[in-house]
């Protein structure tokens, strides 16, 4: 184990979309960072990537979260290489689009496995380190708006994002007397490839057509960017948000607490809006 005086950031789901962004801009600002995802190559082009601009240290760890042995190596490995563990991002995600009417068991459980079990487990692993050494981390559950505004089209999903809201203020709860924060983030319509799957019942692609709805229900009238939520998570992470725990922060562009479309809007009251 190198005794270490730079921050530690894990980050799973690095490989793309809010996983990649948040680990460069941990990097950017010297973290060493830990790479977790299941995709080898995207890992490998992010750590040439954060070395090659950032001079940034990195620990790449491949390999399925549904597997909590790995969870566990992740883990181990952050901890001999450099000796602390001050920031956890559970970002991994895992998801189909079908109804509660024809979703597989196999696919429920994986679902749940990938975005509950495993960040619940993990949580609990880098808490253990971390109270062990005595540090004040930081562990950020990425949600999604989609907890409290469901389509019908993702039930597992949809379920294990609820159930993130809850782990996170139940973990806060148990650790913060150790100084450890815990916070979600959820984000609204973001430009990742999760947002790029939609097809119809004759296998056409209509996610242009579901982002132009969405973009069209949001105030700020776009979709937001995987830096936009990397910004929120590194700063939640920073002493600048020391007193913000059991909660669950939007990063929706005011999707949530809008009603209905701008089109309608501008039906009822043309050059209002």
């Amino acid at each position: 184990m190198k005794s270490n005086n730079k921050k530690v950031a894990i980050i799973t789901g690095a490989a793309g979309g809010i996983g990649s962004a948040t680990s460069l801009i941990f990097a950017k600002h010297k973290y060493k960072v830990v790479l977790v995802d299941i995709n080898k190559e995207g890992l490998m082009k992010l750590s040439h990537l954060l070395e090659r601009e950032y001079d940034a240290e990195c620990l790449v760890c491949h390999g399925d979260l549904q597997d909590l042995n790995f969870a566990k190596t992740i883990v181990a490995q952050s901890n001999e290489k450099w000796g602390r563990i001050d920031v956890l991002v559970n970002n991994a995600v895992w998801r189909t689009v079908e109804t509660m009417r024809t979703i597989s068991l196999e696919n429920w459980e994986k679902t749940i496995r990938t975005n509950l079990t495993a960040p619940a487990f993990l949580a609990r692993y880098v808490a253990e380190e971390m109270e062990a050494k005595g540090l004040s981390g930081v562990i950020i559950n990425i949600s999604s708006v989609m907890a409290r505004n469901a389509a019908g089209y993702s039930p597992a999903y949809i379920a294990a994002k609820g159930g993130i809201d809850s782990l996170t203020f139940e973990l806060a709860a148990l650790y913060g007397p150790r100084g450890i924060r815990v916070v979600a983030i959820s984000p609204g319509n973001i430009e990742t490839p999760l947002s790029s799957d939609y097809t119809d019942d004759k296998g056409n692609d209509i996610s242009a057509e579901v982002k132009d709805y969405v973009s069209d229900k949001t105030p700020l009238g776009r979709a937001g960017q995987p830096e936009e939520i990397a910004s929120v998570c590194y700063w939640i992470a920073s002493e600048e948000a020391s007193f913000i725990t059991g909660t669950s922060i939007l990063v929706d562009g005011g999707f949530l607490g809008n009603f209905n479309s701008y089109k309608i809007k501008k039906d009822q009251f043309p050059g209002e809006f």
